[in-house]
């Protein structure tokens, strides 16, 4: 393949793409995010989510989930405003949801889809609809692009600017190959994939890539080995998410959140060790990557 020119993304970049919180804010000019996440087994990927889009500054988040982990998830994260849903007999968001969910979308900045969804025929029709529909900038994470892995064609049929956060296993179910082959040439596919199909291209792992429809790549530098852990990702999605509905563009968006996120985890293991910390205490470190990135 071809060489690929990028930039790395820095502390500068963060603080130039993220505006200053103004003075007069309030919940309804901070954004609003709707996030639909989660399913029987999976609270913990929801709430991952929701607690890092709160932690970025988010004037109202917005949880849809299946009725049944509903309790579970309330419990933990009182700030969240929460969507109880219908669903299957196996604890997935139904897919007779959907236009209830593109009503409440339009009420909202952006949408998040995909962290602890499941994968089932629910889910599918659920993604296709949200994809096919939805007006308002969208997120695609996790197994959200898992249920679009046979027919990625679909992202061309998008009406909203959209940002997909694969990593290489998922990335390599968009293209039908694998993850060692996606990781032996991660930026030039990234790239590639973004040209083709029109979306903000995040292509997770060590020196996350992070690809523009119109060709520019990212490459991030921070973060580390102890973010290899299930529930980082969810982390990162909630972030992006977060940033997307205070209204930064989708690829600024997305970059910020890969930096601040790398950082956060870089802060969590310079006080716990990368063996011992998790995504959560990455979440409780958001504000110190901020602070350094110039940013409170």
């Amino acid at each position: 393949m071809e060489q690929v020119n990028r930039e790395l993304t820095d502390k500068s970049f963060v603080k130039r793409n993220i505006a200053p919180r103004p003075i007069d804010a309030n919940k309804g000019t901070m954004g609003t995010l709707l996030s639909i996440c989660g399913s029987y087994g999976m609270a913990g990927a929801a709430m991952l989510e929701a607690k890092a889009a709160l932690r970025m500054g988010i004037g109202l988040h917005k949880c849809a989930l299946p009725k049944s982990i509903y309790p579970i998830v309330t419990a933990q994260i009182p700030e969240s405003v929460y969507i109880p849903l219908s669903e299957t007999d196996y604890g997935q968001t139904s897919a007779d949801a959907a236009s209830f969910l593109l009503e409440e979308a339009k009420k909202c900045s952006a949408v998040v889809i995909g962290c602890g969804l499941s994968v089932c025929d629910d889910t599918k029709q659920l993604v296709n609809s949200i994809i096919e529909n939805c007006t308002k900038p969208l997120l695609i994470d996790a197994d959200a692009l898992n249920c679009i892995a046979q027919n990625p064609e679909i992202l061309k049929s998008a009406k909203a600017e959209i940002i997909i956060t694969p990593h290489p296993g998922e990335f390599a179910r968009l293209i039908n190959s694998t993850a060692a082959k996606v990781n032996a040439n991660r930026e030039n596919y990234a790239r590639k994939f973004a040209l083709k199909y029109g979306v903000v291209t995040v292509l997770k792992g060590a020196g996350t890539v992070t690809a523009s429809p119109e060709g520019k790549l990212l490459v991030n530098r921070t973060g580390n080995s102890g973010m290899a852990t299930g529930g980082s990702g969810d982390v990162l999605a909630g972030m992006a998410g977060s940033l997307l509905a205070q209204g930064t563009k989708p690829f600024e968006a997305a970059a910020a959140a890969v930096y601040l996120h790398g950082l956060a985890g870089d802060i969590a293991a310079e006080k716990l060790g990368k063996i011992s910390m998790l995504p959560s205490d990455m979440i409780e470190c958001i504000p110190e990557a901020l602070r350094r990135c110039g940013l409170s």
